[in-house]
């Protein structure tokens, strides 16, 4: 299993962690026999939003002894609507669902706003005592860190400034991320790859560099479409996804830290992890993209079809920076210039071998010259003309 830094949490979080939303409803030894299967792969992240007792009983019960070994992340306003899950932004009733899960669990790692997608639901939180409640748990160490979850990233983006999230849980997908923001990709089959997807939705796009800029780790939900995209009847494009190119998907777009699959058996665990084993080709999501029209053409989605290089430069990381850079070319973060500086690399050779293996024309040699005098130069990565 790799691990990764989640923002400025400073926690190294598992590449793949465990939804448990699909064990809800499910006998005590079927939880206990995922939760078992995840944790012998490394998974030491969780995501238990579920509000009903039984489930938080089985997953604290199948944790016994194991507590410290995995980082959960709780929910405030999840609640319990006949047996199925509501939002709720009501203290008292927040209070009653989020205590419980601490009685269970002790402590939880990432206390996240539970699902703000509008602007109400953004004022309910940050406009009443319900912030001034989670802050109060994070005092009290009750919670280590807050983060949110959302499916809208101007909504996302407003959280981000505000300062308060240190991480957010976000859908993330290919037919998700292609499509304008205020659409749902599966109400649009018959239109798709044609004119409804236009390369990378730009709000996503400024979403993912905002959260870069600002330390803002992504653990993701919605890596399959529920689904969908690993069906041949549902999937948006000529053909389905597999379960390790849309993970792939995912692990590699700016700040992402962990996907969060959500798997309600050991075999489906097990299916999920092949994609720790996974070739390059196995992972390759490039035919996807390639369906949609070419707005895409000169502009890096880092999927490293570029690699290998042979002076060693992750290219895709040094896009990753660069374009997070050209926000505000005279601001740079001061952990964006750290991330930059700690690259592994050798001199760019001018060689122009990764421009011949990238599918969407990026002019890479340039890229690497203008980060260089964007960050100020960088003793691994330079560039001479061939």
């Amino acid at each position: 299993m790799e691990y990764r830094e989640l923002g400025k949490t400073g926690k190294l979080v598992s590449i793949i962690g465990l939804g448990l939303e699909h064990v809800d409803f499910k006998p005590y030894a079927q939880v206990e026999e995922t939760i078992d299967a995840a944790l012998e792969y490394g998974v030491n992240l969780l995501d238990v939003f579920m509000p009903g007792t039984e489930v938080r009983e089985y997953t604290a019960k199948a944790l016994k002894g194991r507590r410290e070994k995995v980082m959960i992340q709780g929910h405030f306003g999840s609640i319990d609507v006949n047996k199925t899950y509501g939002i709720s932004r009501d203290i008292p009733t927040v209070k009653k669902y989020f205590e419980e899960m601490l009685r269970l669990f002790g402590y939880i790692d990432f206390g996240m706003l539970f699902l703000i997608d509008t602007e109400d639901e953004y004022n309910k939180v940050f406009d009443s005592p319900f912030i001034d409640y989670v802050q109060q748990m994070k005092q009290k160490g009750d919670i280590h860190h807050i983060g949110f979850s959302s499916h809208n990233p101007e909504i996302a983006m407003k959280i981000i400034n505000t300062g308060v999230a240190e991480m957010m849980m976000f859908s993330i997908n290919p037919a998700f991320d292609m499509l304008p923001f205020d659409e749902f990709v599966f109400d649009h089959q018959d239109d798709l790859g044609r004119e409804l997807f236009r390369g990378l939705d730009p709000k996503r796009a400024e979403l993912y560099k905002l959260c870069i800029k600002n330390q803002v780790g992504i653990t993701v939900m919605k890596t399959y479409g529920g689904g969908k995209l690993l069906s041949p009847e549902h999937s948006p494009y000529s053909m389905p996804m597999t379960h390790s190119q849309c993970i792939h998907y995912a692990l590699t777009r700016p700040a992402v830290a962990s996907v969060l699959p959500g798997c309600k058996t050991a075999k489906e665990v097990h299916e999920t992890m092949k994609y720790l084993t996974a070739s390059e080709t196995d992972k390759d999501y490039t035919r996807i993209i390639s369906e949609t029209p070419n707005d895409f053409k000169g502009s890096c989605v880092y999927c490293s079809h570029c690699q290998p290089c042979p002076s060693g430069i992750d290219i895709a990381a040094v896009n990753k920076y660069l374009d997070i850079a050209r926000l505000d070319r005279d601001n740079l973060p001061p952990n964006l210039r750290s991330h930059y500086q700690a690259l592994d690399g050798e001199e760019c050779i001018g060689c122009k071998g990764c421009e011949v293996r990238c599918p969407f024309g990026v002019s890479i040699v340039e890229c690497i010259a203008e980060a260089k005098e964007l960050f100020g130069g960088n003793k691994n990565i330079t560039h001479k003309e061939s």
